[in-house]
């Protein structure tokens, strides 16, 4: 089952809204087949596990070790279910079950009434652990929400910027920078507040990083947002959450929201099936989301130098649940438990 961990690992940041899942097929105590998630509308773990053996003949002796109930409906691609059965795989082991509402127990279901003998819960913990965007999305309704931003030593956010400054005050370093364009690319959306499009003009994509740019969420409650001014208007679909106007225009749209907080936000959110959210706004906006106890991770940059004084960074009241060093940056890493 750890190898089903590590093998669906790879598919971080390609394979959403599907989960990420690892498949290893076993015959004699040797694997003979393995396979984890295609990125989205592509092939599932099971499939590219059962076509990457060279021996078929063997899988009525076979074990198959899956991280996640096989599906049992038709999506973009047919039932695991289904094809388990067809292959006559007479054992399945499963990390966890798939509690999405189209499958729910009913891959395990499907499985033990034609004959295969299903065990579930092995290394349970870490196979819901590695899937928490798709869980929360799918138990929670809303998306997975990562809190990130960066701090000096003395715990502020930006100095005091004079109107007519346009400088942004840098923080960390090149390779952390790199690190954080690398968490874009495995989150589906990123989001700011209009501020932060004023005052940084930021492409909030992944450029530094081998992988694609999340959607672009900007809070705009009036919609002043000059998007003719801002440069990077015709690069990553976009959403601009505002009180005023539904309108679109090439890849940005303006969607009205008619109480403009944070629950609607997110609900509009969830129906577009954006599964998981880099918030990367301002001290207002990453307030908001901890105010309202609506985040699930929070990663926060620390860099060396000071600034006396400024915009104050946000505090969560917990300590930090693990850190890392990074060249002279440090990262400090929360989980929101209940």
């Amino acid at each position: 089952m750890q190898r089903c961990l590590d093998l669906a690992q790879k598919g971080l940041g390609s394979t959403a809204p599907n989960p990420m899942v690892g498949a290893v097929l076993v015959y004699g105590g040797k694997i003979i087949g393995e396979g984890f998630t295609s990125p989205y509308g592509g092939s599932h773990a099971e499939v590219n596990a059962i076509q990457s053996a060279k021996d078929q003949s063997v899988f009525k002796d076979c074990t198959l070790y899956v991280s996640l109930e096989p599906c049992s409906h038709f999506g973009k691609t047919p039932p695991c279910s289904n094809l388990i059965i067809e292959k006559g795989i007479p054992r399945v082991v499963i990390g966890t079950e798939d509690t999405f509402s189209k499958v729910n127990g009913n891959g395990i279901r499907q499985l033990e009434e034609n004959g295969v003998h299903v065990t579930s819960g092995v290394l349970q913990k870490e196979c819901r652990d590695l899937n928490k965007r798709f869980f929360t999305f799918h138990e929670k309704k809303r998306p997975y929400i990562i809190l990130k931003w960066a701090q000096s030593s003395d715990g502020f956010m930006d100095k005091d910027r004079e109107k007519s400054e346009t400088k942004i005050n840098w923080i960390t370093q090149t390779e952390t920078k790199s690190l954080v364009h690398l968490w874009r690319s495995q989150e589906m959306g990123i989001l700011v507040g209009r501020k932060t499009i004023e005052n940084d003009n930021p492409k909030l994509d992944a450029r530094l990083a081998d992988g694609k740019s999340p959607i672009r969420l900007l809070l705009d409650p009036e919609a002043k947002i000059e998007v003719k001014n801002w440069t990077h208007n015709q690069l990553e679909p976009t959403l601009i959450f505002n009180s005023v106007k539904n309108e679109k225009s090439g890849n940005i749209a303006w969607i009205q929201l008619s109480q403009f907080n944070l629950i609607e936000i997110l609900q509009e959110c969830y129906e577009r099936e954006i599964q998981s959210i880099l918030v990367e706004g301002g001290a207002h906006t990453l307030n908001q989301f901890i105010v309202a106890n609506l985040w699930d991770e929070a990663r926060v940059l620390i860099g060396e130098n000071k600034f006396t004084k400024g915009i104050k960074a946000p505090k969560l009241n917990q300590s930090f649940s693990r850190k890392e060093k990074i060249y002279r940056d440090e990262i400090w890493f929360y989980t929101n438990t209940p």
